[in-house]
């Protein structure tokens, strides 16, 4: 809310950017979600939040993803990776190679398959290879772009079993997981894969 503040000008104006914010607080905007879900029954009836009703299926469906999240890469094993050594080793050992784009995209793919969350792959990749944006010879506005880019494309490659995003495609389109692994595993590599194949390319072309 603070960028919308900004857009409006009205940062710093007291009370209005105080109940903007307040509005935009994570927990508040849920609950305002919340709520205007309950309009969408043409008759709200309490059997909606009985076990069976629509708080119980959405419960079900959404238990497993919640816990593997939680346990998993966005939570438990995404901050002992984030707290811990071995990204900056990863980041010591890999940078004295001349990989150029290639480091930024091998480092948030290893980071993204070993832990499951796109969103710690690219920030722990953003943090270890600015150091050697220079050493790297990704000087120019373009190359950091591009570096940008690459990481971008890392934190695609692979979506499977440790990442909620697998289990949410899964579960929403009745898949088994093996059929998951085949397909949505397997797809997000692709994509991972040929987004970092056109980075190149623009590299090639205009650099």
């Amino acid at each position: 809310m603070k960028s919308f503040n900004n857009y409006l000008e009205i940062t710093g104006k007291g009370q209005l950017e105080d109940i903007i914010n307040f509005i935009g607080t994570p927990v508040i905007a849920l609950l305002t979600g919340l709520l205007f879900a309950l309009l969408l029954p043409k008759k709200l009836e309490k059997s909606m939040l009985s076990v069976d009703g629509w708080t119980g299926k959405a419960l079900k469906d959404a238990a497993i993803i919640l816990m593997i999240t939680g346990a998993g890469a966005g939570g438990v094993f995404g901050k002992v990776f984030q707290d811990s050594s071995l990204s900056s080793e990863i980041g010591g050992a890999l940078g004295t190679a001349s990989l150029g784009l290639f480091l930024p995209f091998l480092i948030s793919s290893a980071l993204k398959t070993a832990q499951g969350s796109s969103t710690v792959a690219m920030i722990t990749t953003a943090s270890i290879v600015a150091p050697l944006l220079i050493p790297l010879g990704l000087t120019s506005d373009l190359s950091i772009a591009l570096a940008v880019l690459s990481i971008g494309a890392g934190s695609a490659v692979v979506s499977h079993a440790n990442d909620s995003f697998f289990w949410i495609v899964t579960q929403m389109t009745g898949m088994n997981v093996s059929t998951g692994f085949r397909l949505h595993s397997v797809g997000t590599g692709i994509f991972g894969l040929s987004a970092f194949i056109i980075v190149m390319m623009i590299q090639l072309i205009f650099n």
